[in-house]
């Protein structure tokens, strides 16, 4: 009975970490030492409201599993071959379909808020520094990541895994102006990219590059500032002009102690610049991203990331791949697509969270190319709208249309605050929010 209770106890301490514990599926978590950072989050969660919310969450799905489980259990043979029929007619029919002559690219900004404050305060530079509240974290730098620290983490927890975290306060007006920098040089390539929140965007360049062939040199030419004649400086110019060549990056903010050597490209400074102090990007897609890449940190001092795909799926998940500061491309041809999906963790697919991740790896599926050996047995446990999302992935299929303004149909509003007890604390938390939304409201004169 003993030996019942102690793997129950297991079961939950391992259910609650899938839910709380490091995802080192994310960018800057790669060779942590997972075991020992799991014990200090169980640690300092243990006993804890939150920590009995999240048992109770994992409860609902470890139910959900076992009916799923059950189902299984309960599927026939022919039930199997009949439904592998089936979905392998989809599978001709979505391969018929799919679509590979966009070049779709999302661009995603590296630790956006924790790296617009480093860059405004450089004293926090060297430090690790998460955005957020103790109540919980928007993001951190590459820095305090490599104690485990992570966004959507509570701040008491972070401050277990790194004691000396510095926790800066959200100031999403600062954010706001960098994200229009950001964007007023993404329209230039695509006017109708689609933003998604302050820090990411897709664009779909297919036009840009077919236009781009055509262009001089002198249109793909941007000039370095020289104003500094330190030796320092110099050489960082130098290094700069090969930024297309290598992915030399010039910001101060994540990781290299240089300065910004750039505002734009349009303007020359006193007549003073020359073709040697220049960058020439070329015209493939390749060369865009790192053009785009490029002017974003001039302007802003802060680097991107991006993936070149030929829908948006795909790119979501390569501008993860060299992270940060770094750029990947999916040719598109149908087997690069496969190749690059065949061993992808399924927790890297944009959609499927921790708890689609743990239904899927109770049926074995860990990875894209299992995902697809058992779309069969999919089609009978999960819902049409599910298991269709699940083939479509492992297929590689996903969407080339970008809807920039789309009809609004809601408005909300949102805090994020510490426990609350009283009644009258949460009636108070409600009426200041209906407040907020109310005067959202007004500004967009609705009613």
């Amino acid at each position: 009975m003993d030996n019942m209770k102690e793997v129950d106890n297991n079961s939950c301490s391992d259910g609650v970490l899938l839910r709380m514990g490091l995802n080192d599926n994310k960018a800057g978590m790669q060779g942590l030492d997972k075991e020992k950072i799991n014990k200090i989050i169980m640690k300092a969660t243990k006993g804890s409201r939150f920590y009995e919310n999240e048992l109770k969450k994992d409860q609902q799905v470890n139910q959900r599993i076992e009916k799923m489980m059950q189902l299984k259990e309960k599927i026939t043979t022919q039930q199997l071959l009949k439904a592998q029929l089936q979905v392998d007619k989809l599978v001709t029919e979505l391969e018929q379909s799919r679509n590979l002559s966009n070049t779709i690219v999302h661009i995603d900004m590296d630790a956006f808020y924790a790296a617009v404050e480093m860059r405004d305060n450089p004293e926090l530079k060297d430090k690790p520094i998460a955005v957020g509240s103790m109540s919980m974290l928007s993001t951190s730098n590459y820095h305090a990541r490599r104690f485990g620290v992570r966004a959507a983490m509570p701040g008491f927890i972070a401050k277990k895994l790194c004691p000396h975290l510095i926790i800066v306060p959200l100031n999403f007006e600062k954010y706001g102006k960098v994200s229009k920098e950001v964007r007023e040089i993404l329209t230039k390539y695509d006017p109708n990219f689609m933003p998604m929140g302050l820090d990411e965007a897709y664009l779909n360049i297919t036009e840009h590059l077919e236009e781009r062939v055509n262009w001089p040199e002198d249109k793909r030419r941007f000039f370095l500032n020289t104003e500094s004649t330190t030796e320092k400086d110099n050489a960082d110019v130098n290094i700069s002009t090969n930024f297309n060549e290598g992915g030399y990056s010039s910001s101060p903010v994540l990781f290299e102690d240089n300065t910004p050597l750039m505002d734009d490209h349009s303007e020359q400074r006193d007549g003073k610049q020359s073709v040697e102090n220049s960058v020439v990007f070329g015209t493939s897609a390749e060369e865009v991203v790192k053009e785009i890449r490029f002017r974003i940190e001039q302007k802003t001092q802060l680097t991107a990331s991006a993936g070149i795909a030929p829908n948006t799926m795909l790119a979501k998940m390569c501008s993860d791949r060299n992270k940060p500061n770094g750029q990947c491309r999916i040719v598109p041809e149908r087997q690069a697509v496969l190749d690059f999906l065949k061993d992808l963790p399924i927790r890297k697919v944009p959609g499927i969270g921790k708890v689609t991740e743990k239904m899927l790896r109770a049926l074995g599926i860990v990875t894209c190319s299992e995902l697809y050996q058992k779309r069969a047995l999919l089609s009978l446990l999960f819902s049409e709208a599910s298991w269709h999302n699940f083939l479509e992935i492992s297929l590689g299929l996903g969407s080339t249309h970008l809807e920039k303004d789309g009809e609004r149909k809601s408005m909300s509003t949102e805090r994020t605050f510490s426990e609350i007890n009283t009644a009258e604390d949460q009636y108070r938390l409600c009426q200041e929010l209906c407040r907020d939304l109310a005067q959202e409201l007004q500004k967009e004169g609705l009613k």
